[in-house]
């Protein structure tokens, strides 16, 4: 009937009993005629007494032998449920990273995928044997052979990557939930579970924290068309199915996660920017002007707010050019009555994007695409950040050249404009996610000239650092200010970084925020559909939320706020579209 891969995490195998059923779940689908790969990671919290007992012996472990170590956990899973398929009646055999031929790059710790070898657990198939392999490990071929470690969501990232490798029918995740949930059911208890989701909106909720699904294994799934399906172990519910289009990459799979990792370039020429410059600081601003905006059937496409500066933030919008006037209008009437200083109006612009499932979890694709316009001396009026789209507002003189120069540097065959797809719900916004671990940099009084962008992402990418929002302010003058979120355990780093890149540059000085959250609203059907920006930030005013910063992009709006408000700030936007289900009890994690 063909072959299924099915992952369990370390919950699933945490104790004898938990194991068993695992090994029952495994015996049915056998039973039905598959054919089985079964991917396992370490008992529950092995890891973490792992890493507990290397940091007893020293703060500063080898990155090479903490491998050699972490990497035993999953060899006691996999050994352990082969055993249990072995009292079942069942020919099972448990394969190591290694012995599967799982090749990856050679950082320790932080490898990804370049290749699989088939081969041997094709062999073991054709015998009719179930095969347990150790998630989250592989090896490197640089000479002496070195075993790896994938890093945080490894086993997710091995199962499909195997899937892929295999030619699977599917590969079923297997968590402690019946599925992917429109919000955190541990934070608002009447969430609801989602039968399918695009790979779009998964690759969203799950760079934002929606721990139920790695994304890198998003990755892998949408470039290779695996059909992914996120299970409950402890019922039988039918789970969330991710929904891919076209497979972008087909044939080899040599380099399967180090492939290129933008599709394309898009441009869109008819644009026109409206900016609110020194708008008062306080809850309830965004909501005002935005509900404005969406009373008029405004549709808006880029917003971005920038940090306070003296009690006051930038906010700027994009919209067509058709709803420019209108748009104008509102914008002057409603920053008179917030107390904004200065409306500024520019129809000449284009919004240029890069989009690719690499685009954020690859480090130093900003940086790349800032470098390509500041070599033409392009000035980026306005950045948008997401996990699969990153967008810079230029002049629109420069459109062209900067699309052909950016498909240069992205080795991308010249294309036309690629139309957005339909929505495939008709509900705009399908989840909401709270992202714990940012913390907010901003770097002050940077000279106003083309390139300073692009030199600031290159040294934190050189320092291996990703990057999440990044907010450039629309005050004119001889000064910007740049402000980015970073992984608060990295922020320190960051901070050092910038602090070094600021004197050599000139700026005048960096400030780091560590206590600040992320919540965004995510859905594909937010394309084409106004006044979702302005819904989200009435529920924030209604509590007394104050947004520090605001990013968007065609299926996202981010708002980072304090970090004592992101448990309330997730749950009014939960409550706010609408998303709850009265019967969701029902299926809370089983625990």
């Amino acid at each position: 009937m063909g072959l299924i891969v099915q992952k369990f995490g370390g919950t699933s195998v945490s104790d004898r009993e938990r194991i068993g059923q695992v090994a029952r779940r495994v015996a049915d689908t056998v039973r039905q005629g598959y054919e089985v790969v079964v991917v396992v990671s370490a008992m529950g919290h092995e890891t973490d007494r792992l890493m507990d007992l290397a940091q007893s012996i020293t703060a500063h472990p080898n990155q090479r032998e903490l491998d050699v170590l972490l990497s035993t956990g999953e060899q006691v899973s996999i050994a352990l449920v082969a055993m249990a398929l072995h009292e079942l009646g069942l020919k099972a055999v448990s394969l190591t990273g290694v012995q599967v031929g799982i090749v990856t790059e050679s950082n320790h710790n932080q490898a990804r995928i370049l290749n699989i070898s088939t081969q041997r657990l094709r062999q073991h198939l054709d015998q009719g044997e179930v095969v347990v392999v150790a998630g989250f490990q592989g090896v490197s071929l640089h000479h002496p052979l070195e075993v790896t470690t994938l890093g945080r969501g490894g086993s997710d990232t091995t199962a499909v990557a195997l899937a892929a490798a295999l030619g699977a029918l599917k590969c079923e995740i297997y968590t402690d939930v019946a599925g992917v949930y429109t919000t955190d059911p541990r934070i608002v208890p009447s969430a609801s579970l989602l039968p399918e989701i695009t790979s779009e909106e998964m690759l969203e909720l799950a760079s934002l924290g929606a721990q139920v699904l790695h994304p890198r294994a998003v990755e892998i799934a949408k470039n290779y068309g695996v059909a992914v399906i996120v299970r409950c172990n402890w019922a039988n519910f039918p789970g969330t199915r991710v929904i891919f289009g076209t497979p972008r990459l087909s044939g080899t799979l040599k380099d399967m996660e180090i492939a290129r990792p933008v599709d394309r370039v898009e441009v869109d020429p008819c644009q026109a920017k409206i900016a609110l410059l020194r708008v008062p600081d306080r809850p309830g601003v965004a909501q005002k002007l935005f509900q404005a905006l969406a009373d008029e059937r405004i549709d808006i496409d880029l917003i971005i707010q920038s940090i306070h500066s003296e009690a006051s933030n930038d906010i700027a919008f994009t919209v067509q050019q058709g709803f420019l006037p209108s748009a104008a209008e509102i914008a002057h009437r409603v920053g008179q009555q917030l107390g904004c200083s200065e409306v500024t109006l520019d129809a000449d612009i284009a919004k240029i994007s890069l989009v690719g499932v690499g685009v954020r979890s690859r480090a130093g694709v900003a940086a790349q695409m800032f470098a390509t316009l500041a070599r033409l001396g392009v000035n980026i009026q306005m950045i948008s950040t997401s996990e699969i789209k990153l967008s810079c507002v230029i002049g629109r003189s420069w459109a062209a050249a900067v699309k052909a120069a950016l498909e240069e540097a992205f080795g991308l065959p010249p294309s036309g404009d690629v139309p957005p797809a339909p929505p495939l719900s008709l509900k705009a916004v399908r989840g909401v996610a709270l992202d714990r671990d940012q913390a907010r940099i901003a770097v002050q009084g940077i000279p106003d000239r083309p390139g300073m962008a692009a030199k600031l992402l290159e040294r934190l990418a050189q320092g291996g650092i990703p990057v999440d929002m990044i907010i450039q302010s629309q005050r004119a003058g001889t000064e910007q200010d740049i402000a980015l979120t970073v992984p608060r355990s990295q922020a320190v780093s960051a901070q050092t970084v910038l602090n070094t890149a600021a004197r050599d540059l000139g700026c005048r000085e960096v400030t780091l925020a560590e206590h600040v959250v992320k919540v965004s609203a995510v859905g594909e059907g937010m394309i084409g559909t106004p006044g979702i920006a302005a819904c989200m930030f009435a529920a924030l005013a209604y509590a007394d939320i104050n947004i520090q910063m605001i990013s968007t992009s065609d299926i996202k709006v981010s708002c980072v706020v304090n970090e004592a408000h992101g448990g309330t700030a997730l749950q009014v936007v939960h409550a706010a579209f609408d998303l709850q289900s009265p019967a969701s009890a029902l299926l809370q994690p089983l625990l």
